[in-house]
């Protein structure tokens, strides 16, 4: 069973956990009501951990929640439509008998009020729209509607915030709320069901890990005697077997320190840090680097090609640590670690893979380079900041992005000098 934390305003995280029944048998459903969205962060920091995926009452608090865990493949938002507008609309109509006269809106795009009017042939008279974002504040809102009520441009107000609608009440001002209807929510938990099958299906897809000791045969010749040399592989083993018990996966040793683990994705990702540890163990009673690739597949003979491919690009590396290839292309490096970078292995733009050829650039760094832009959120960046994140030599760095330059994929931007010594270091931006 998954579990999925509910946030939204009090009465819409109750209306979903009510329609939300009709699925108890999958999942569990966790309430985290709020009284202002800017909560939504501190709610994901302090519980992500302790669940499988998030549905969010709206747009507003998924984009916080995305921005703050870096990610979206485990949230879900109740999709805003038309449906939410006419009802709050079809509700002023029949409590004060205006109809989108002399009315304030707050809406996060004006495009949804726009194609809901377009579909009814009517032109607002003295409407009053104000957009927001993640970044808006609740009493920016609750301002926004007082005073065009209060100087008399607007006789009610339509809200999307339960804490809105709930000050303008109290200042007197007649308000309606845009809130989803059962059929927006329905589909938002037909969509998370979906979501949870393909948990699942990742949770039990096959996963094998390829452990190697390098410089075995070093290790071997310093052993004293044949014994001494088992007892050091028994030991190894006894470590390996500690992880495997930890992951219900079985160990196959494949000789020459190297040695094979399966078991489930699911069971591997959950214990990722496990195995940090676990190589770290290994390294320190080797006294010599471990390499481990990981390799995911739908079946054993696809995940054992992905973990050999990510062995491989785990012994390339010159800071080593634990590569993952996922089954579709997906690759991770220093999974688990602080600094680890994901990106496809696979492509099919064109015209950009042949800009790449021609400056004999591989697409596989092209994608790493873009990925660990996009992690550190740069807007810019220099040659040193490239190679000190990639473990890259600044010479190669700095050919990259000549070559980028050179077929309009980055362009320079700029120079900046931190010290009075030195050449300034120039600054540049992919396109």
């Amino acid at each position: 069973m998954y579990k999925v934390g509910v946030i939204g305003p009090h009465s819409s995280v109750e209306r979903i956990l009510q329609l939300g029944k009709e699925y108890e048998r999958t999942m569990e459903f966790v309430a985290f009501p709020y009284r202002d969205f800017q909560e939504t962060e501190g709610i994901v920091r302090e519980h992500d951990h302790a669940l499988d995926v998030w549905l969010f009452s709206g747009q507003i608090s998924y984009m916080i929640a995305k921005n703050t865990l870096q990610a979206d493949d485990r949230l879900v938002f109740i999709q805003h439509t038309e449906s939410g507008i006419y009802k709050s609309l079809l509700h002023m109509g029949y409590y004060q008998q205006e109809f989108l006269s002399k009315v304030s809106i707050d809406e996060i795009t004006t495009s949804y009020l726009e194609q809901a009017l377009q579909q009814i042939d009517i032109t607002p008279q003295e409407i009053y729209v104000k957009t927001f974002d993640e970044k808006s504040s609740t009493q920016e809102l609750i301002n926004f509607h007082i005073d065009l009520y209060r100087s008399k441009k607007t006789k009610g107000a339509l809200t999307c915030f339960e804490a809105v609608a709930l000050a303008l009440k109290e200042a007197g001002v007649p308000t309606y709320r845009i809130s989803s209807t059962d059929m927006e929510i329905r589909q938002a938990l037909r969509i998370l069901d979906e979501k949870t099958w393909t948990f699942f299906y990742k949770d039990t897809q096959i996963g094998v890990q390829m452990v190697e000791i390098e410089h075995f045969d070093k290790i071997s010749e310093k052993a004293k005697s044949s014994y001494q040399l088992q007892f050091f592989e028994m030991k190894v083993k006894e470590t390996l077997l500690r992880y495997c018990e930890k992951l219900d996966g079985s160990l196959l040793e494949k000789g020459n320190g190297r040695y094979v683990i399966f078991s489930s994705r699911g069971a591997i990702e959950r214990e990722i840090k496990m195995l940090q540890d676990t190589v770290s163990q290994l390294s320190e009673e080797a006294d010599h680097t471990v390499s481990v690739g990981v390799g995911y597949g739908v079946t054993v003979h696809s995940a054992e090609i992905n973990a050999e491919r990510a062995l491989q690009l785990s012994q390339e590396k010159e800071e080593h640590g634990i590569v993952i290839i996922r089954e579709d292309g997906t690759l991770i490096q220093s999974a688990g670690e602080e600094d680890e970078l994901s990106f496809s292995c696979r492509f099919d733009d064109k015209e950009l893979i042949e800009k790449l050829k021609s400056v004999k650039i591989s697409v596989k760094n092209y994608h790493k380079v873009t990925a660990l832009i996009k992690r550190m959120n740069w807007n810019d960046f220099t040659v040193k900041d490239l190679a000190a994140h990639l473990y890259w030599d600044e010479r190669n760095a700095r050919r990259f992005l000549g070559s980028l330059c050179e077929v309009d994929l980055a362009e320079y931007i700029g120079e900046e000098s931190l010290s009075s010594r030195g050449r300034p270091g120039k600054r540049y931006r992919l396109k």
